[in-house]
């Protein structure tokens, strides 16, 4: 088990009395208030991973192409993966038990999906989140090798995630989300001189030929299988039992709230900067670094640094919470295969499974950095992929209605109605995701 863990740590089930209580911050029974930003962490690493080169690119052609319309979606999006995650972490506190536990509780069906997904997915995305730092890195440097800076992040996060220290990859998260933060949502502020033409973007409308950017945005922005892996942090934090409830919620949502804040600035930024000049960039990762021209060319080269420089820490900040996240999923994934009992060492951050997909996720994925992606995997990557989320919310639905589940902590029926809303919402992309590719 890491060695970097919190005293706070719960033991035994979620309902046992004291068990787990977090005596630092103060919880519900104990009647302490709590101090917000000293408990904001696992959830700040889940919302930064997931945000990534690819869904800022989403969001920015999405502002480029109708403007401040769809800011509503972007609102949406963040409200339902804050239901989604709080879904994940509450099932880890009130029953004591990884998510992986769960699924397998559900059926062998589950073991089958997860098996290729995690081994394709990781095989493809150690190659994307590379190059995403890669091609910052080569933007801040012009005329260096986009793919030898690619390979040096990779082994940079690789370095730093195999010392397997939970607190020390907590606080790097946070400096680069602190730097996201300032560099891309302090870029966005010049946009409020159209204050009132943003806040009628409040108002759900779905413009001609926006319907995919509408799903893009409140289904799929930041949904990737590293919302499954809140529940892991949760542990390497050492927040167990129920008497963390409170405090989940509060750095679920807190986290949230700040990289939604930071998605609604990528949208205003291609609102103004594209959609009103009527400029258009490229919908891959190249399009982040066409807007640092554009504002170089409006507001000069220090404008432009300042916004790739938020650019890389959102591309690092990704590809270190994947190096770190889902390689905890695979080590209890693993861990359950070879009948080791939950909590085990080799499970956990710096164990032997964790460090196999670790060199997994780094070493491999360099070959199609080098030699091009393959036709066959990508497609494979994009369909496990696109059933991912559907996949979440399905289970989320029947694990937290089920027995498995204290019945304090189930889902009622408004949580049921709103998380079903976002199993459809996930399952039209899917489709939409599907028939892109096979169609």
């Amino acid at each position: 088990m890491s060695n970097d863990r919190t005293e706070m740590t719960g033991t035994g089930p979620a309902d046992t009395a004291g068990a787990g209580q977090p005596t630092a911050v103060g919880d519900d029974s104990a009647g302490k208030p709590l101090r917000s930003w000293t408990v904001v962490g696992p959830g700040l690493v889940a919302a930064a991973t997931a945000v990534g080169a690819g869904d800022l690119v989403a969001t920015l052609v999405a502002g480029q192409r109708f403007g401040y319309a769809l800011l509503w979606a972007c609102i949406v999006g963040t409200v339902m993966k804050i239901v989604l995650v709080e879904g994940v972490g509450r099932w880890t506190l009130a029953t004591g038990h990884t998510l992986f536990h769960g699924w397998h509780s559900i059926g062998r069906w589950t073991t089958w999906y997860f098996a290729p997904y995690i081994i394709i997915w990781g095989f493809v995305y150690g190659a994307a989140g590379m190059s995403g730092t890669g091609l910052a890195l080569s933007a801040l440097f012009p005329g260096t090798s986009l793919t030898m800076w690619a390979i040096i992040s990779g082994l940079v996060g690789f370095a730093l995630m195999w010392i397997g220290r939970y607190r020390l990859f907590e606080k790097i998260i946070a400096v680069l989300v602190g730097v996201m933060f300032v560099t891309v949502v302090g870029i966005s502020t010049l946009t409020f001189r159209h204050l009132p033409e943003i806040i009628t973007g409040l108002v759900p409308t779905v413009p001609e030929g926006s319907f995919v950017y509408v799903l893009s945005l409140a289904g799929g922005i930041g949904g990737t299988i590293t919302l499954a892996a809140y529940g892991y942090w949760l542990s390497e934090k050492g927040w167990g039992g129920a008497g963390w409830m409170r405090v989940m919620r509060l750095d679920n949502t807190v986290s949230y709230i700040v990289t939604g804040i930071f998605v609604i600035a990528m949208l205003l930024i291609g609102a103004d900067m594209l959609y009103s000049a009527n400029l258009a960039v490229s919908d891959s990762d190249q399009g982040l670094v066409d807007l640092a021209g554009v504002l170089e060319e409006r507001y000069g080269k220090a404008m432009s640094v300042i916004y790739l420089v938020g650019f890389l820490s959102a591309a690092f900040s990704s590809v270190l919470g994947v190096w770190n996240g889902v390689s905890l999923m695979f080590a209890d994934y693993l861990g359950h295969l070879r009948g080791l009992p939950e909590g085990h060492p080799d499970t956990h951050s710096g164990g032997k499974y964790y460090r196999i997909y670790l060199f997994w996720l780094t070493f491999p994925p360099m070959l199609l950095l080098i030699l091009g992606k393959p036709t066959a995997i990508i497609i494979a990557y994009g369909a496990l992929g696109a059933l991912f989320m559907p996949f979440l919310a399905l289970t989320l639905l029947i694990l937290l209605n089920s027995d498995r589940v204290p019945a304090r902590w189930r889902n009622g029926w408004f949580l049921n109605t709103v998380v079903s809303v976002i199993l459809i919402a996930f399952a039209a992309l899917c489709i939409h995701e599907l028939m892109g590719i096979f169609g």
